[in-house]
This record gives structure tokens, C-alpha cells and sequence, in this order.
């Protein structure tokens, strides 16, 4: 794994403030981690010890709701950060769980080399007070939205949303979920999934190629939900 400054993530906070003099010595602290494909490496509910960041892969971050089931928050790509909200601050506990979707690599920070770094960093210290505004603002957003859709446009807000953040080869999403994947980010069931897709499908807005879904009309799909958006995926 390469070195902080060598990082080719540039949205990493991390990175950015790599060549900093005082931030050297912390990072040579750092833990690198490789997961599997399929590989849980945050459990919700365990002691939370430290951060992540995702050096190269995908994840998938989750929570259980008061029904007991899972429900998908978010996505991770390269550079982005996991376990923010427990892994950092007064929480002793990940409210969260994470998978790899790929095979993937991380970097990790404890606690206390966090504390220290933004303790002696004050720009990096400021960066990250934004990146917890910008996460605020996303997830109410997002809770808003979800009460508002049906079904249908919690599904096609989905799609958009993955094609926005893993982008498209070949007119197919660079990140391969299942159904339920889908089912849980969207708050509905699989079967509602596999139905609406297949609508969608019917109606040539969309791609399928096993597993792999991909869009193949952007402008109709945004029109479906435009009420709810405000151009959140131009």
C-alpha cells in the first residue's frame, strides 16, 4: 500500500494534508488493512477504536433498524472515510456496520493518533469539521427524501445515486450489488426491487447484465423524481 503521500486519492483528507511537517509522525501510526470480498470489518454495536479510510475497493455501510433489519446509509470508494460517527468523538460504540463489496484495502487511524492529529492541525482539524457538515446535511436530506418517495422513485433515486457515485463502463454502474443491496438503500423489499427494475427494464431506461445494472436514460430517470432532487444529479 503506498505511502500517504504518495496516495493517489486526492479527496482523502488525509492526503491532503500529507506533506504537512507536523503530521508525519502520525502517520507513521497507521494500520493497513486488506479485506475480501464479502468481508465484515466493522460490526455494529463493537467497541469503536478507531477510523477508516478507503484506500482502494468499495464498501457498504449499514445500521439495523427497529424492525431488525438491515438498512444500507451509504456507500465507500477510494479516499472516503468509515466508522466517522463511532470510530471519532465522545461514541464508544460503531452505530454501524461495513462490508467490502470488493476485495479491498484500508487505512485505519486509532482514536487517540486522531485526537493528537487534529489537535496539532488546525487546517485539517477545519476540513474535517466540513466533511461532518457536508455528512450531516447529506443524511438529512436523504431522510426527507425517503419519506416523501414512493416506492418506485426511492428505486430510480437509488440508481442515480450509485451511477454518481462509482460512475459507468460501457453503460453498466462500476460496482456489481445484489437486488437486496439495492432493496435495503432504497427502505423496501427485494420483491418490490425485482418488480420495479423489471419495469424500468420494459420501458428501456435501464440496463441489466446479470448482477450489473446501468442507466441507459438518464434524462427520463431524473424527470421521474425532479420534484424531489432540485438537480442533485446534473
Amino acid at each position: 500500500m503506498a505511502e500517504c503521500t504518495e496516495c493517489e486519492n486526492l479527496n482523502c483528507l488525509i492526503k491532503k494534508h500529507s506533506l504537512d511537517e507536523k503530521i508525519k509522525d502520525f502517520l507513521k501510526n497507521k494500520h493497513t488493512i486488506k479485506c475480501k470480498k464479502s468481508q465484515q470489518f466493522i460490526m455494529e454495536g463493537t467497541p469503536a477504536h478507531g477510523l477508516f479510510f478507503t484506500y482502494k475497493g468499495k464498501v457498504k455501510v449499514a445500521k439495523t433498524g427497529a424492525d431488525e433489519r438491515e438498512q444500507i446509509v451509504r456507500f465507500a470508494k477510494d479516499g472516503d472515510i468509515i466508522g466517522h460517527r463511532g470510530g471519532f468523538g465522545s461514541s464508544k460504540y460503531y452505530s454501524i456496520s461495513a462490508q467490502a463489496l470488493e476485495d479491498s484495502s484500508l487505512c485505519y487511524f486509532s482514536k487517540e493518533d486522531l485526537k493528537n492529529i487534529l489537535l496539532n492541525i488546525p487546517s485539517l482539524t477545519f476540513d474535517f469539521m466540513l466533511f461532518y457538515a457536508d455528512e450531516l446535511s447529506e443524511s438529512e436530506t436523504r431522510v426527507r427524501k425517503l419519506a416523501q418517495m414512493t416506492v418506485k422513485e426511492r428505486v430510480i433515486d437509488s440508481l442515480l445515486y450509485i451511477d454518481k457515485k462509482f460512475g459507468s463502463t460501457d453503460g453498466l454502474f462500476n460496482v456489481s450489488l445484489s437486488r437486496k443491496d439495492y432493496a435495503e438503500y432504497s427502505g423496501t423489499t427485494e420483491e418490490q426491487v425485482i418488480r420495479i427494475l423489471s419495469t424500468l427494464k420494459k420501458q428501456n431506461l435501464i440496463n441489466a447484465k446479470g448482477r450489473k445494472l446501468g442507466i441507459k436514460n438518464f434524462e427520463a430517470l431524473k424527470e421521474e423524481i425532479s420534484k424531489h432532487t432540485l438537480n442533485m444529479y446534473t
